[in-house]
């Protein structure tokens, strides 16, 4: 089986209704007093790049997502996991 190395970008963000204190520091201690008093809302969360090895782009997005389930690297009670983008690395 032919193999080929992708690069696969996800975001780790806290759920809806999840509380997101680190949003709502960014958003009600840092840009309403600096002004920013159009944004109502910040959601944080992680960015992951990994680069792995799969035979095709819909088996390295199974891969990573089994991955981040199996090995907990996100909490699938209070964080969605989104993948970004897949994109295939050119030696």
């Amino acid at each position: 089986m032919e193999s080929n190395q992708f690069i696969v970008e996800i975001v780790l963000e806290n759920k809806k209704r999840a509380r997101d204190p680190v949003g709502e520091t960014i958003q009600k201690d840092l840009l309403v007093k600096k002004g920013y008093e159009m944004v109502s809302n910040v959601r944080s969360g992680q960015y992951l790049r990994i680069t792995l090895r799969a035979k095709d782009e819909n088996t390295a997005a199974e891969i990573v997502t089994e991955m981040a389930n199996k090995l907990r690297i996100f909490n699938p009670v209070t964080q969605d996991l989104k993948i970004l983008k897949i994109s295939k690395q050119d030696f």
